[in-house]
């Protein structure tokens, strides 16, 4: 699950970007209004976090922007004014969410993750497909029979896409755009390696193969 950060404070912005990435989402980073801009437009992301304070613009206008372009991923406005009438006037342009700074990296983490669920239409952070759980918390896959494992951070990833879309086609190169940042460059031999590690835990007629189009979650099994 792939988000764009858009934060000028460095040391602030390397902090996140690791918390994010240990929480299991893969992190573009930019301080720019402009780049944030063209990135919304191009890139296929689940969220943004979004400071208001940017050295060539203003992150409130990035934000009109998208939403003026009917980009409607989830946004949150990270900045450190936190008045309430600016609260008001970041949601009236299209924001899910606000948070002030200083904050505590959990709340953000939580918030981040509620609005990624309400616009999943998910009210709870276990995903549940068939005889399968997946606890975003804890990076926990539960089986129907007790059994239970504990996954790396890749194949969280990974396994969070496919049972995010359970019966959708999803190409190897829609997977690696969520799963890693533009500054990784992994090859899609890589998907095949996790697929089959994933397999290992679900069973083989779970994860099904569409030639030449990607991989399906079957959640008929």
């Amino acid at each position: 699950m792939r988000i764009l950060l858009v934060e000028d404070d460095e040391r602030l912005a390397t902090i996140l970007c690791k918390q994010f990435s240990d929480a299991g989402y893969s992190v573009d980073q930019t301080a720019l209004a402009r780049e944030a801009q063209a990135l919304g437009r191009t890139e296929d992301y689940m969220a943004a976090v979004l400071d208001l304070g940017l050295p060539d613009g203003n992150g409130l206008e990035v934000l009109r922007i998208w939403r003026a372009e009917k980009i409607a991923m989830p946004v949150l406005l990270l900045t450190a004014r936190g008045e309430w009438y600016e609260k008001v006037e970041g949601l009236k342009a299209g924001a899910d969410d606000y948070l002030s700074k200083p904050f505590r990296i959990e709340e953000l983490l939580a918030r981040v993750s509620a609005i990624v669920r309400r616009n999943a239409g998910r009210t709870k952070s276990v995903i549940s497909v068939g005889r399968f759980e997946l606890d975003e918390d804890q990076r926990l896959l539960k089986l129907e029979s007790g059994m239970a494992y504990r996954l790396t951070g890749t194949e969280f990833r990974l396994l969070r896409c496919l049972m995010a879309s359970p019966g959708r086609v999803q190409s190897k190169s829609h997977l690696i755009d969520q799963m890693y940042n533009l500054s990784e460059t992994p090859t899609e031999n890589i998907i095949e390696a996790y697929i089959a590690r994933l397999r290992k835990m679900l069973g083989k007629d779970v994860i099904l193969t569409r030639r030449a189009q990607g991989y399906l979650f079957n959640d008929l099994v």
